[in-house]
């Protein structure tokens, strides 16, 4: 079984963050990846200042490099349970196993959880194929690049018109030809006055599917077989936290249902932190990286602060022997 200070779970922004902080910080680091980052769809990432336009895989990549060059352990695999190590004496540093699929194991002392989340999005034909090319989720990640175009927002249904009704007013910091797609919803008189008021079309007629013709999306498909033409289609998902490890080992959840942490990202068991979407939504890449970054640094101190007294105890004990 490996030994190492930190296990890093998940490669992403914040994962990598860490483990170059920690490995600069000289921790042995693993960093265990299953490979599967949510932005794998985009071509380019927006909005990280100095990588603003790189591709996400070229950011991975540069980042996994980072950390190996300081030292830091990459692990290619998907981490099955975390459990914490009994301890056996009053000098006994606390740690964990980290057994993954594969039936192997590492050992650490701290253990980090970046795992992120999966969007929850509407099963309409077409939504799932366009993900991430021109059926978008997050302005500020890709409003710039379809400006001034004809976009819609399409409701996932009945159930999340409130929030649907949200974006498609922060759509329209974008372009001025937004068309809101209520997919069989039904609006308030305000609802409906301040859509007027901004100059957002309305289409409460249930969405059939998004028409893409040469490899690029072309318009909304109501049913009825009339085609509202658009160029980009936003929707925002339902998100849902890959938070299983940390509700394994007993981690607090929040009235929301998702694991809370303080401003480090230290939980409510004692060595384990999480940083990025796995407990923080509306975390974007450059978010995710500086969360990553104050876990390290946090997780670095807790490990000082718990060799103090375990070392001065052993130089007393020397001092006695001598």
């Amino acid at each position: 079984m490996n030994d190492y200070d930190v296990v890093v779970v998940g490669g992403g922004a914040a994962g990598l963050s860490a483990a170059l902080v920690l490995t600069r910080a000289r921790r042995g680091v693993a960093v265990v990846d299953a490979g599967q980052p949510r932005n794998a769809p985009a071509a380019h990432m927006q909005g990280f200042l100095g990588s603003d336009g790189l591709a996400p895989t070229e950011l991975l990549a540069a980042g996994r490099a980072e950390v190996t060059r300081y030292g830091g352990q990459l692990v290619s695999g998907t981490v099955a349970s975390i459990t914490a190590c009994p301890r056996t004496s009053a000098h006994d540093r606390r740690g964990f196993e980290v057994v993954l699929a594969d039936g192997s194991a590492l050992r650490a002392r701290r253990v980090l959880v970046t795992t992120g989340l999966r969007d929850d999005i509407p099963d309409t034909p077409g939504v799932q194929e366009r993900w991430g090319r021109d059926l978008l989720h997050c302005p500020y990640c890709h409003g710039y690049e379809v400006r001034d175009q004809p976009l819609g927002v399409l409701a996932g249904g009945p159930v999340f018109i409130e929030d649907a009704l949200a974006h498609a007013h922060l759509i329209r910091q974008w372009s001025d030809d937004v068309v809101f797609f209520a997919n069989g919803g039904s609006l308030t008189v305000a609802q409906r006055e301040q859509l007027v008021a901004r100059a957002i079309g309305l289409v409460e007629t249930p969405v059939a599917r998004l028409v893409v013709e040469d490899g690029r999306l072309s318009g909304v498909e109501l049913e009825g077989g009339q085609v509202v033409p658009r160029t980009a289609v936003f929707v925002r998902p339902q998100f849902v936290p890959n938070d299983t490890l940390l509700t394994g080992l007993g981690c607090e959840t929040g009235q929301n249902h998702w694991v809370t942490v303080d401003a480090t990202g230290r939980t409510s068991v004692p060595g384990v932190w999480a940083a990025g979407n796995a407990v923080n939504p509306r975390a974007q890449v450059i978010t995710a990286a500086g969360e990553g970054s104050a876990a390290a640094i946090a997780i670095n101190n807790d490990l000082v602060d718990e060799d103090l007294p375990i070392t001065v105890a052993n130089f007393r004990l020397g001092l006695q022997v001598g």
